[in-house]
């Protein structure tokens, strides 16, 4: 397939060019000067964007979004987390409205964040938004998408707390278990939606071609709190997980968004995919601790 890719340099747009370059000529969409053939200048802040791009593309993939723990979330950073995810996707649209020949499928990102705040309630594709900021993003994110044109299979993936060794939550548990101050965050029976990133990356290119529209869980299928997953990281490295940092220090720390990242529980399962016969290579905390394991090793 030919793909148009938008957010390529983040820690799941980086892996996600690795692996669709095995099977799959990706262009790049860049902000900057194209570097080859293989990148494409846009400027999606002023809705830029040839449109000659989309209608060379079998799929379009949307990774757009400054990151979410990027900065404190002041008013201005607020502003810039809607922004960086609706101006590209809108972006994107409006060059597939103008197309003559529009791209197959349009996989535009969104984030388990959707759900809010639920406690244990089991959370489906079919489940309500919360009431988060995170949620209200990502209904207008996924609104925007749902713009495409009715001939283009839109699928929004709800992706969760994506454990990857290059960055995001995962280096944040790991650097104090290994310094032997293995520490949860909050009650630690929050539920967090994790994925490893080799499943996120797995799932995305089985959206490519799977038959499925719409929004897309985008999870491990054994959801776990946060304590287990920190005893199971724990036990990976053969260090303790004994201490706790309180809510009321989060979110007197961080505020905002030291709750809504960290202390807010989402117990989604990934019913869609699972039903469309996808298989996970990390299903359970104690695979992706031991992924963990191989891939980030017992030296660093």
């Amino acid at each position: 397939m030919r793909i148009l890719l938008a957010g390529a340099s983040g820690t799941i747009g980086t892996a996600l060019v690795r692996q669709l370059e095995k099977n799959h000529e990706v262009t790049r969409l860049v902000r900057r000067a194209p570097k080859g053939a293989g990148e494409i200048r846009w400027d999606p802040a002023r809705g830029e964007l040839d449109v000659a791009a989309v209608e060379q593309a079998d799929a379009v993939i949307n990774l757009s979004g400054a990151g979410i723990a990027g900065g404190l979330w002041t008013r201005s950073y607020k502003e810039t987390l809607y922004a960086s995810r609706i101006m590209p996707t809108r972006t994107l649209v409006q060059a597939m409205r103008r197309a003559a020949h529009p791209p197959e499928v349009f996989i535009s990102q969104s984030a388990s964040g959707y759900y809010g705040d639920r406690g244990d309630d089991v959370l489906t594709e079919d489940s309500s938004s919360g009431e988060t900021l995170l949620a209200d993003i990502c209904r207008r994110w996924e609104a925007e998408a749902l713009g495409a044109p009715s001939s283009v299979r839109v699928v929004l993936p709800r992706t969760g707390i994506v454990m990857a060794k290059e960055g995001g939550a995962l280096p944040n548990l790991l650097v104090p278990i290994r310094a032997f101050i293995g520490t949860s965050l909050g009650s630690g029976r929050q539920w967090w939606p994790w994925i490893s990133l080799n499943d996120e990356i797995r799932a995305i290119e089985f959206l490519l071609t799977a038959d499925l529209s719409g929004p897309v869980n985008l999870s491990a299928p054994t959801p776990a709190t946060l304590d287990t997953i920190a005893l199971q990281l724990g036990k990976a490295f053969h260090r303790p997980v004994w201490l706790r940092a309180p809510s009321f220090i989060l979110k007197a720390a961080i505020g905002q968004l030291g709750y809504e990242l960290l202390l807010v529980s989402t117990r989604m399962q990934p019913r869609a995919l699972i039903a469309s016969g996808f298989s996970f290579d990390e299903p359970t905390p104690e695979a992706l601790a031991a992924w963990v394991r191989r891939n980030v090793g017992s030296t660093q």
